[in-house]
């Protein structure tokens, strides 16, 4: 199988292409514009692989897409490319609606017009917005977005759902939980309060810090979009959770704990505006129609993702300079 596989360079979408070239002979052609979550040092250990060809480029330039799907003629597109953070939606709405939803119309497009065999689109649980307990999302759920970044993953899955129905593009839609794990850009809520535990530095915690999540390690997220790929329904929808629901506060708890810090460095700051407070999957039709389950346990995760952070410190003062402290500085200087 030939894949072009769009965001590549970030967190989940290079965990996949490892995954792909450590486990299968597809021939994967990366598409990344890289923006501040790109790093293609997460791609260092397959980078001469020749399996593996990347391409620098953005999705939402039509004339690029569409001569990378002329002369590689893939079997299948799988797009991770997004802009992916809530608060960076909020301090600046504009680049997760261009993205996200002119950068997946552009794809769909190219991929109708080629006649692409599969196209999976891979999300995210913030579509469903907040659930209150004990409920949990299934795949009908209705779709209530609370933030610029989840409205505009809403608009792109309905977008790509569409063109299966008016167009019979054979487009399949993942939706996965908060995701966890090495090279994850320092900017949600994990790798951040590893980051500043370990460099003794304050904690910023929203609110009271009992906002529920629901944790899922990469690889397990990896390994579902697979399955999804291999033997999912066209025009589907499929849950990927960890099956692991937590609070925020919990989580910043255990991350000190295990890095030996003092709880201290806990600072309670202002909530982020629409911040939602509990999000819950369903994972049955995932589960049933593909045999997927999570493997890995969330401390054996933490403790892991951890110790990651511990030995690859040079990797994250590289993506934690520049425009990354510009960032940090705007969302979190006023909220003390």
């Amino acid at each position: 199988m030939k894949i072009i596989l769009t965001g590549g360079a970030g967190f989940i979408g290079s965990g996949f292409i490892r995954l792909l070239l450590q486990n299968t002979s597809f021939e994967i052609i990366n598409l990344d514009k890289l923006t501040y979550a790109g790093n293609l040092d997460n791609l260092a250990s397959v980078a001469g692989d020749p399996c593996y060809h990347f391409v620098k480029g953005d999705i939402c330039d039509a004339t690029l897409v569409g001569s990378l799907l002329e002369e590689y003629r893939p079997d299948a597109i799988v797009h991770f490319a997004a802009e992916s953070h809530v608060d960076r939606s909020i301090l600046s709405p504009l680049p997760v609606f261009e993205t996200n939803l002119r950068g997946t119309f552009t794809l769909l497009e190219a991929a109708r017009n080629q006649g692409i065999g599969r196209f999976v689109h891979v999300s995210t649980d913030e579509v469903y917005g907040s659930i209150d307990a004990p409920h949990e999302a299934d795949e009908g759920y209705p779709l209530q977005a609370s933030s610029p970044y989840s409205a505009s993953k809403a608009g792109s899955d309905l977008l790509a759902l569409a063109y299966f129905k008016t167009y019979k593009l054979p487009v399949l839609v993942t939706r996965a939980s908060n995701n966890y794990g090495p090279y994850q850009f320092p900017e949600k809520l994990i790798p951040l309060m590893i980051s500043n535990a370990l460099e003794d530095k304050p904690l910023p915690v929203y609110g009271d810090g009992m906002q529920i999540r629901d944790w899922l390690y990469v690889d397990d997220h990896c390994r579902g979009i697979l399955s999804v790929l291999e033997r999912g329904r066209d025009g589907e929808v499929y849950n990927i959770g960890g099956n692991r629901s937590l609070p925020n506060k919990t989580v910043v708890d255990k991350i000190l704990e295990l890095t030996g810090k003092p709880h201290s460095l806990i600072r309670y700051v202002t909530d982020r505006p629409g911040h939602d407070r509990r999000y819950a999957l369903s994972s049955a039709k995932i589960q049933r129609e593909t045999a997927w389950s999570p493997q890995m346990d969330f401390e054996t995760g933490l403790a892991a993702t951890i110790q990651w952070y511990r030995s690859n410190s040079d990797w994250v003062e590289r993506v934690k300079s520049g425009e990354y402290q510009k960032y940090y500085e705007a969302n979190y200087a006023t909220r003390e």
